[in-house]
């Protein structure tokens, strides 16, 4: 939309400026324009992130860190106005309010820890407390017991059977839920 706004600004400001239209409320001086221009700068990578591929769980952590990096950047930045960088960082406190939330749900945890991009590794490669690596590992583990542990499939000629499941499944299990 603001990309919109930015190619047919002469468009825009010429039906603002008629009287007999009662737009004129509406008409953006260049000072407004400069805003547009650099909401337009601040919001593109939102708008490129969010347009890529399907979204899933593993995925909303990753992005709310890259979200948080770009809005702590855009927050300091001295080329925009004072009131986007207030802007900024009112969407940085919303998005943290957000972010906090997943750590109520053992979902998103898990969902990263299991993802064979990411695993435990991302977490240490982006400098998460050790606590927090290690409840997220324990979860995991707690879950794979809880759902898994007692139940196996194991090849029986042409039929499959339902067993206990091995201590050599498990350390695969860990191994590659853990492995950076």
């Amino acid at each position: 939309m603001l990309d919109y706004a930015v190619v047919h600004r002469e468009a825009i400001d010429t039906v603002t400026q008629r009287r007999d239209l009662g737009l004129c409320k509406f008409e953006l001086v260049d000072s407004d324009w400069e805003i547009v221009s650099q909401l337009q700068d601040v919001l593109k990578d939102a708008i490129l992130f969010f347009s890529r591929g399907m979204p899933n769980l593993a995925k909303v952590i990753p992005a709310m860190d890259l979200i948080d990096e770009r809005l702590t950047t855009y927050s300091h930045n001295q080329k925009y106005s004072p009131s986007i960088c207030v802007a900024v960082c009112l969407a940085k406190r919303t998005l943290n309010r957000y972010y906090q939330l997943t750590n109520k749900s053992e979902v998103y945890r898990i969902a990263m820890v299991l993802h064979p991009h990411h695993k435990l590794a991302y977490f240490k490669n982006t400098w998460w407390e050790d606590t927090w690596i290690e409840t997220a590992a324990t979860l995991v583990c707690n879950e794979f017991e809880r759902s898994y542990l007692e139940v196996g499939i194991q090849e029986n000629g042409d039929d499959f059977e339902v067993s206990n499941t091995t201590a050599y499944e498990i350390c695969v299990f860990l191994y590659f839920c853990t492995a950076h």
